[in-house]
């Protein structure tokens, strides 16, 4: 049987899609954006690079060229266009939402055709029935975070308290997703997965498209590091 391998280039958009509005999302185009930054010498740092984005590999594959077809505007690459020697297009995702889940769907032949659920960004951000059941049946003393944040960010804010009282991080953000990060020694690694196989059951309702294992090793908010041990439940 025929083999193909699919590489993703993850959050390296080429031009947004017609509803990039509804998700705060108006004008994207990271790849636009990063060439247009290091043509103006935006992007320039001393020992490290300078001038245009220099990709001939990626725009012998036609990237430049999906690109115009995605934005209907050529990117200023530095030098003259290159001619594509591979077959390349843009498409546009048909599926609801912007979360990750969605685009792996999709790419499988598989658009979401539904909305995913979403929790609101303000404090706390889980509901309160929702964040009683997870306490109750996940037999944890509490829980810190209830709210939006980054993930580096939160396990150095709420680290140490989460070692000193049991208690696990739960945090979200604006995909459909309930992130749940613990000390791989003091929580357990074993244990923050039957964690979040408990909650990936209570938020079925909710219809939320992801929870995930943060697990993180360290003692201090200056040493605290993820680690590769995250497990996603979809």
């Amino acid at each position: 049987m025929a083999r193909a391998f699919l590489f993703v280039l993850d959050s390296f958009g080429i031009g947004g899609a017609a509803d990039a509005e509804r998700y705060g999302d108006a004008g994207s185009n990271t790849f636009g954006h990063i060439a247009r930054a290091c043509a103006e010498g935006r992007a320039d740092r001393e020992g490290l690079r300078k001038g245009p984005l220099f990709i001939p590999n990626m725009l012998s594959l036609g990237l430049g060229h999906a690109a115009k077809t995605a934005t209907g505007f050529s990117i200023d690459i530095g030098g003259k266009a290159q001619l594509a020697s591979a077959f390349h297009g843009a498409a546009q995702e048909i599926s609801s939402g912007k979360d990750t889940p969605s685009g792996h769907w999709e790419i499988a032949a598989l658009p979401v055709r539904f909305d995913w659920g979403y929790f609101a960004n303000r404090v706390p951000a889980f509901p309160a029935e929702l964040t009683e059941a997870i306490i109750r049946e996940g037999e944890v003393p509490g829980v810190l975070g209830n709210c939006h944040a980054p993930g580096t960010e939160i396990i150095e804010r709420l680290g140490e308290e989460h070692i000193r009282t049991g208690k696990p991080i739960c945090y979200t953000s604006v995909d459909s997703v309930l992130q749940i990060a613990a000390h791989e020694v003091h929580f357990g690694l074993e244990r923050l997965y039957e964690f979040c196989e408990v909650v990936r059951r209570l938020v079925d309702p909710l219809n939320i498209g992801r929870v995930i294992a943060r697990p993180f090793i360290g003692e201090t908010a200056a040493s605290f590091e993820r680690t590769h041990n995250r497990r996603d439940y979809s």
